[in-house]
């Protein structure tokens, strides 16, 4: 059974190395924790922070999970993140809106995240590209969720932006 997200949001964190000093917040669902006091949580919540980029997450993710590989839901919403790192293959939501994204290409480093069917990007620069939904959903065709929307593949006729 796994539990709440670990909650490190509204941290004013500059980094995520930055987590490691901070306690997790508790929310209604209390976090458990194993007999090595890691969370037993598959959920992430790193969001309202000024974290620039993903350097130390892997070791951060270790220091709170007690399965950091099986991390499926991470928040990164309303930070400063410039770009795309790619991150973990068993994530199914990532949330990446309000940041500072501007490089459309950087989706395609998520292709490797074949579980991926939640992601959020609006607020962010890149959605101002002519074509941006399209590129996402072709970069990722496992979506079916982008920006809190739902599509189907039934629905959908790739214009590439860059013709």
């Amino acid at each position: 059974m796994y539990g709440p997200p670990v909650d490190l949001s509204f941290n004013n964190m500059l980094c995520v190395a930055g987590a490691l000093s901070e306690v997790p917040r508790s929310g209604l669902r209390p976090l458990s924790m194993n007999a090595n006091k890691k969370y037993l949580s598959r959920s992430l919540r790193l969001s309202n922070n000024k974290i620039t980029n993903l350097e130390g997450l892997q070791s951060m993710l270790s220091h709170f999970l007690a399965q950091p590989s099986k991390l499926s839901w991470l928040d990164l919403s309303f930070n400063k993140l410039t770009c795309i790192d790619p991150v973990l293959c068993e994530l199914r939501v990532l949330y990446l809106h309000g940041n500072r994204i501007w490089n459309l290409s950087g989706v395609d480093k998520l292709v490797e995240l074949q579980h991926l069917h939640t992601i959020t990007l609006h607020g962010n620069a890149i959605e101002n590209y002519k074509g941006y939904r399209s590129h996402v959903i072709s970069a990722l065709p496992q979506l079916k969720r982008i920006d809190f929307c739902a599509w189907s593949a039934r629905m959908f006729t790739y214009v590439s932006p860059f013709t």
